[in-house]
């Protein structure tokens, strides 16, 4: 009961009304499982306009002026404007923005009649990376991050009939944003996923959370929320397959506590077993699909479902490598989980940040867990007076959308945060903290690269991971660092020796089929060299003390801005196993081996 009193009292907080940045009134908390309400798209060609002056902003394009005296004329217009597939990033759809970080404002008119009793929300899957909203010529709010949903209501705003929703959108760098000015992967900005209005009752199911207790195969723990004012109600929850039928009351402030037993057949990657689950309300009605896996750390090793598992991953970036471009529909992650599959993965690392919503569900029905990830990625201002309530924001958007996916099972809160300061530090802790209010039935890690490498020794020591229930270190020994010393002779000092340990990153980059040149010196970029860092990775990996698992960086060749090699990369980061046309690379084939084998 405790735990879910703190867990109660945390979510109460996120309800409570809006998160406050700065000045701004930002975008309120996205309600979930929106696939199971009534949507109303607003995907499709939205037109556009170019800013790269920010002069959109004084012009107040929001207002959509129109010549009245013959005199007048605008320079920025939407009338005659190109337009833009939303969902979708810009930089892949007009060849002037391939490279474009700035401002793009998007328009769409939509007719819609909302009836008596109703209410209407506008939701966003992602935007990167401000988005502010306009609808009707008024500003309706803002939204920081570019990778988590938010959404805002418009019940008393919507007219009956023609409606004009206006979205300023800037992907510039922020010195203070979350990830701040340097990342090793393409900045792709825009309405990047689904835009849908949500017509609701007054009174709704809001949220729910329907997860096995940590620890157990057989209860569940969890609650329901609703949203507006009214009486109590009674709340139902049903698996019908499990005959199983759960009653409860929502208190004051709209919670109903959840908890219940059944014989589950839990979920897998052997057996991906998935429920029916329908959550009622006096007046609402949702049905999701839900798997119930137990996953814990014991000692040095992670169990799933209370027995070990060895974690056979890859990591992947939210890109279609075919397309160049944003990946964010069911087709996309079904092209990048079915090569992860065919691998041998049992687990992806969604880097840097959280990939859409389809990528997650699609990996649950495939057997395939999931490491979610906050893209707090080197460099990042700790110090900044934002720097809290921009991190616990985008922890509660991560947790709030993918809670009940049973497919996830790390909640990832940084990567190389380097330097080490007491900011950094103390500002981790807390959102760690924070992270386990929120959730405390997953794993929890920090990825570090602070490590030290000497005399073919690696000292493993990075205060962050106090706050861990894994040691999750990249290294690309072979790569960055020559090997100081035979890989299968490699020692390891680690100041937490209890705890299970996983390499979170390791590789090194090659052009698919290039063979030119000497193959045993790294600036040739051959397959060869790869394929030997594979090897001696894989040596070294028998020395790793309680290592629980293993995630080659990474799935496919991907863009980015800092790889711009003129003959081996051409905007390339070139570590994949896959080249960005399909093509394996040799190292594939060794980790494939070694995956096979474990």
């Amino acid at each position: 009961m405790k735990y879910f009193n703190t867990m109660i009292t945390r979510w109460i907080l996120v309800f409570g009304a809006f998160i406050l940045l700065g000045n701004d009134i930002c975008a309120q908390t996205a309600m979930v499982n929106i696939q199971s309400r009534k949507l109303t798209s607003l995907n499709g060609e939205w037109k556009a306009i170019i800013d790269p002056s920010n002069t959109g902003e004084y012009l107040q394009l929001w207002t959509e002026k129109k010549p009245v005296k013959k005199t007048d004329f605008y320079e920025y217009s939407f009338e005659e404007a190109p337009v833009l597939n939303v969902p979708g990033d810009f930089n892949s759809q007009m060849s002037e923005l391939t490279y474009f970080e700035g401002t793009v404002w998007y328009k769409k008119q939509f007719n819609y009649s909302i009836a008596e009793g109703k209410r209407l929300f506008i939701h966003f899957g992602a935007v990167n990376y401000l988005a502010d909203v306009y609808l009707n010529g008024e500003k309706i709010g803002s939204h920081e991050g570019g990778f988590t949903p938010f959404q805002f209501e418009i019940t008393d705003k919507i007219k009956d009939g023609d409606n004009t929703v206006i979205v300023k959108v800037n992907n510039n760098r922020k010195g203070n944003g979350l990830p701040g000015y340097g990342y090793d992967w393409f900045n792709y900005g825009g309405i990047t996923r689904d835009v849908d209005l949500i017509e609701t009752d007054n009174t709704f199911i809001e949220d729910y959370f329907i997860q096995l207790k940590k620890g157990s195969l057989n209860t569940v723990l969890g609650w329901v929320k609703m949203n507006g004012a009214g009486e109590k109600q009674d709340i139902e929850i049903e698996v019908p397959e499990l005959n199983l039928r759960y009653k409860a009351r929502t208190d004051d402030e709209g919670f109903a506590h959840v908890e219940f037993e059944s014989e589950f057949e839990l979920w897998s990657p052997e057996n991906p077993k998935l429920y029916s689950v329908t959550v009622k309300s006096d007046t609402d009605f949702l049905v999701d699909t839900i798997g119930f896996r137990s996953i814990e750390v014991q000692g040095n090793q992670i169990l799933l479902n209370r027995k070990p598992i060895f974690l056979k991953a890859v990591n992947i970036h939210e890109e279609n490598p075919h397309r160049m471009s944003r990946a964010y529909s069911s087709e996309d992650a079904k092209l990048l989980l079915n090569s992860a599959k065919e691998l041998g993965c049992n687990l992806v690392r969604l880097a840097h940040y959280p990939h859409s919503e389809n990528m997650v569900k699609e990996a649950e029905r495939l057997g395939i867990m999931v490491w979610d990830e906050l893209p707090v990625y080197q460099h990042i201002q700790f110090s900044d007076s934002l720097m809290p309530a921009k991190l616990e924001q985008m922890l509660q958007e991560m947790v709030g959308r993918d809670k009940n996916r049973c497919g996830v099972v790390v909640w990832a809160l940084s990567n190389e945060t380097y330097p080490t300061t007491p900011n950094r530090d103390d500002r981790l802790a807390e959102l760690t903290q924070k992270c386990r209010d929120l959730d405390s039935a997953r794993l929890i890690t920090h990825v570090i690269n602070t490590q030290g490498y000497e005399n073919n020794t690696v000292n493993v020591w990075d205060s962050l991971y106090i706050h861990s229930d894994i040691i999750a270190l990249n290294e690309y020994f072979g790569w960055y660092l020559p090997w100081q010393g035979k890989p299968s002779e490699t020692k390891w000092n680690i100041s937490f020796p209890d705890k299970p340990v996983f390499i979170s990153e390791f590789g090194g980059e090659a052009v698919y089929g290039n063979s030119d040149g000497p193959t045993d010196e790294a600036a040739y970029w051959t397959e060869e060299y790869q394929e030997k860092i594979y090897v001696d990775q894989i040596e070294m990996f028998n020395s790793v003390p309680n290592l629980v698992g293993v995630c080659p960086w990474l799935l496919f060749d991907y863009r980015s801005l800092g790889r711009m090699h003129s003959v081996y990369q051409k905007g390339y980061n070139r570590k994949g196993l896959i080249s960005e046309k399909g093509g394996k690379k040799k190292a594939w084939y060794v980790i494939k081996e070694y995956f096979e084998g474990k």
